[in-house]
């Protein structure tokens, strides 16, 4: 459950529309006001001493898709746009970038060779790398009536859905594996001389006004505070960091974000020092959600750029 943060009511309900009395024009409301923060509820790790498992297969009747204990925290998440100073991909992580793509339709069999080029082009440009390479992507839909978030795989063919498990999309291993399999040469990979890994994320269904995504600023994160889980697919095994809950995590989320927008946040740096390495992130239900607010459609990007 979610609910704004010390603040009157009335300043997070749905605004009514309204016409000048007597009048037969359009309809006018107020202003829709922006609120400095909200309390939304992500799902972190229980410790445990055993490795966490994700399983991204079906296992089964009474065989769990997870094998460890979720810790439900509600956060204080601000709204990004309204901070004092632009977050940095450098430092707290992540960037907002007003971006607009050329492709309309995320469905279509153009998405490759429309949208991973211009996903290269502003992920060089975001971070100051020479080159890039997409490698993944990923949609997702928040699901009907909107069930109390998981990790977003449902399994039997059904679509990825928001994730709201605390995570990284790599680890310290994975991370440095994940060049090798990008580059598919041995010489040139060992010729790089440092490389990042970051998600583009952008709402593909309009307006996002129910579940949006919240990252962590990568400054308010310990190395301990992060535990390597196998993720288990039908062919392969995958590693990302989930992670447990510390006082100390500083959450944010850009309020409303729209089609034209995207998100832009490290998922790795093989720089070990001096700049964000690591974003956690995860989906989270905003505290009132209009009735009529459409189920959140988006899609992730993964691209690897290269510091030359």
């Amino acid at each position: 459950m979610t609910s704004v943060g010390s603040l009157p009511a009335t300043l997070a309900d749905p605004l009514a529309a309204t016409s000048p009395r007597g009048s037969q024009g359009p309809a006018f409301k107020p202003s829709r006001r922006r609120v400095p923060f909200v309390r939304g509820t992500v799902g972190y790790l229980k410790p445990a001493d055993a490795r966490p498992v994700i399983h991204l297969v079906d296992t089964g009747p009474g065989v769990p898709r997870e094998d460890f204990e979720h810790d439900l925290r509600e956060v204080p998440i601000v709204d990004a746009r309204l901070a004092p100073a632009p977050p940095r991909i450098h430092h707290e992580g992540f960037e907002l970038w007003d971006a607009p793509s050329r492709l309309r339709n995320f469905h279509d069999e153009a998405l490759q060779a429309v949208y991973y080029p211009e996903c290269v082009e502003l992920a060089c440009l975001v971070t100051g790398a020479s080159r890039g390479f997409v490698f993944d992507h990923l949609l997702r839909q928040r699901e009907e009536g909107r069930p109390p978030l998981t990790f977003g795989r449902g399994g039997a063919g059904s679509a990825p859905a928001a994730a709201g498990r605390v995570h990284n999309d790599y680890s310290e291993d994975s991370g440095r594996r994940r060049l090798h399999l990008v580059l598919n040469d041995p010489e040139a990979a060992a010729a790089v001389r440092r490389y990042s890994i970051v998600n583009i994320w952008r709402s593909i269904g309009g307006v996002v006004r129910d579940t949006p995504l919240a990252v962590c600023d990568a400054t308010s994160v310990n190395v301990g505070d992060l535990v390597p889980a196998e993720l288990r697919y039908p062919r392969r095994v995958g590693e990302i960091y989930l992670s447990h809950h510390a006082p100390g995590h500083r959450w944010a989320y850009f309020s409303e974000m729209d089609t034209h927008e995207a998100l832009v946040f490290k998922q790795f740096d093989s720089q070990a020092s001096g700049t964000s390495r690591f974003t956690p992130h995860a989906a989270f239900d905003l505290p009132h959600i209009p009735s009529d607010a459409p189920l959140r459609r988006s899609i992730e990007v993964r691209c690897l750029v290269v510091y030359d």
